[in-house]
């Protein structure tokens, strides 16, 4: 009689939580989120007037400087999502903010998501780091199995990132979520950890200062670097 086939065997062992530690780049600074970065933020969401980089986010844009502290105080003691405060060390400033989240300790899954960039601060080589310190942290620092990213499928600013960092897309969830009173279909995206090591090397490359030249221009393409991994 054949057996019903099985999934291979894997460490059962618990995946550690995230702890709230900063963590420095060449380009760039995550410090764990605190109500003294709200001045910042605030500052960063003027640039962007008509309000578009909210237009995907469960949460925004806000009213003025008291409703925005308002949230980051909440948000900086969440434990699921993790809050990191995004400094570019070029403008010294907080520009943004992004999470780790939807962590699962036990089947070794973790998703980098809750991602906000100023515009000013969008398409950087700080913004392109700054996920790149938390996807190495969860691959790397505490052995993560999976890396997940997801989004609205209409966002696609955020799945042109989900590409250009090698993530393979698995699919959609239709009518997913209620966001702001609207349908949300989600697409899903992840990294796993025996293709962790290609895409860490792609985007460590991309990011090393000899890829850079004197006008702050990348030499070489991220997405070229990673177009063949996706597969």
């Amino acid at each position: 009689m054949t057996e019903p086939p099985i999934g291979p065997e894997l460490d059962p062992t618990p995946r550690p939580l995230p702890a709230r530690i900063p963590h420095r780049g060449g380009a760039v600074v995550l410090e764990p989120l605190a109500l003294r970065h709200a001045e910042d933020l605030w500052q960063a969401a003027q640039s962007d007037a008509a309000g578009h980089s909210w237009a995907y986010m469960g949460y925004g844009p806000f009213a003025d400087a008291a409703a925005m502290r308002r949230h980051v105080a909440a948000f900086a003691t969440t434990h699921d999502p993790m809050a990191w405060a995004v400094r570019p060390l070029r403008s010294g400033r907080v520009e943004g903010w992004l999470t780790l989240m939807e962590i699962q300790p036990a089947h070794a899954a973790i998703e980098l998501g809750n991602i906000w960039f100023s515009p000013r601060m969008q398409r950087t080589r700080a913004a392109t780091e700054a996920m790149f310190l938390l996807m190495r942290h969860a691959m790397d620092d505490l052995g993560y199995r999976r890396l997940v990213w997801k989004c609205n499928a209409l966002n696609a600013p955020s799945r042109a990132a989900a590409d250009r960092l090698g993530f393979v897309f698995e699919g959609e969830h239709r009518a997913h979520l209620v966001v702001k009173g609207r349908r949300r279909d989600t697409a899903w995206y992840s990294i796993l950890a025996e293709e962790w090591p290609a895409r860490r090397d792609a985007i460590a490359a991309w990011l090393d200062d000899s890829n850079w030249d004197h006008l702050g221009a990348p030499r070489s393409s991220l997405s070229a670097a990673t177009a063949g991994l996706a597969g």
